[in-house]
C-alpha cells in the first residue's frame, strides 16, 4: 500500500511539471452535499499531500465548531486531475481531500470518510458497490429568470441548438478528465437534460458526480447561460 501510495504521489508531481500546472484546487464536500475548496501553489503540493493543509473547519457546513474548527485536509493523490476548460498555460488541477483533525484521526464529519466507512462494511460482507447515475439538469437563461434555452422534448435531436453544444462540450470535458459518460440525451421537459455516467466503483463514482455537476455549471456559464439541478 505504501508503494502504491508513493508511486500516485510521484505520478501527481511528475504530471503537474509535464502540464505547467501551477494551481491545484483543493475539493471537499460539506453535509448537505455542496463543494467546498481552496487553491494552493503546484510549490506546496508535495507537502500538502504528505502533511496535508490546514483550515477553518467552523465555516464549512456540518463540519465543526468554533472551539474545534482546525482541520487537515490531505489530497488524495488518485483523485489527481487537469481542469480542461481553465488555461493550458499555468494550468489548473483538482484534487479531493480526505478530512482529518489535528491528531491525524479521519473527521467523522467528512462525508468522503461516511462513504469509505461504510464501503468498508461492505467489503468485509463480500460486496462490492457500484453506482451508476444520471445526472438531470436544467439549462436556463440565467438565474434570476429561469427561462427555457429550447422548447424540445424527450430524445429530440435538434443539434443546431445551443443546449446540445452545451451538451457536447460537458461529455467531451468529462471524458478528458477521465470521467467517461455512457450516453446524453434531451429529456422531457423544455431545456432539461440528462448526462449518464459510466458505472462504477462508489468512491469513484461519488467524487466524478461532484466533478460532473462542477463541470456542468462552468461551462455552462462560460456560454452565459444557467445550469440548475432543481427537481
Amino acid at each position: 500500500m505504501e508503494e502504491e501510495r508513493a508511486a500516485e504521489r510521484e505520478f501527481v508531481l511528475r504530471s503537474s511539471r509535464e502540464n505547467d500546472v501551477k494551481f491545484i484546487r483543493l475539493w471537499i464536500t460539506d453535509i448537505l452535499g455542496s463543494l467546498k475548496g481552496f487553491a494552493i501553489t503546484v510549490d506546496d503540493l508535495e507537502d500538502a499531500i504528505a502533511q496535508g493543509v490546514g483550515f477553518d473547519g467552523s465555516s464549512i457546513e456540518g463540519f465543526a465548531r468554533i472551539d474545534e474548527s482546525d482541520m487537515r485536509a490531505f489530497p488524495d493523490p488518485a483523485t489527481f486531475s487537469l481542469l480542461p476548460w481553465r488555461p493550458r498555460q499555468n494550468a489548473v488541477a483538482r484534487m479531493f481531500c480526505d478530512i482529518r483533525t489535528p491528531r491525524g484521526e479521519p473527521f467523522s464529519g467528512d462525508p468522503r470518510y461516511a462513504l469509505k466507512r461504510n464501503l468498508e462494511r461492505l467489503a468485509r460482507a463480500g460486496f462490492t458497490y457500484y453506482v451508476g447515475p444520471e445526472l438531470e439538469f436544467f439549462y436556463l437563461k440565467d438565474a434570476s429568470h429561469p427561462e427555457p434555452l429550447d422548447q424540445s422534448g424527450y430524445f429530440d435531436q435538434l443539434s443546431s441548438q445551443p443546449a446540445a453544444d452545451l451538451r457536447r462540450d460537458t461529455v467531451l470535458n468529462l471524458a478528458e478528465m477521465g470521467i467517461p459518460v455512457k450516453y446524453s440525451h434531451h429529456e422531457a421537459a423544455y431545456s432539461q437534460h440528462e448526462i449518464d455516467l459510466q458505472y462504477t466503483d462508489a468512491l469513484t463514482m461519488a467524487d466524478n458526480v461532484m466533478t460532473a455537476k462542477l463541470v456542468i455549471k462552468e461551462l455552462a456559464q462560460l456560454k452565459g447561460v444557467y445550469a440548475s439541478f432543481m427537481p
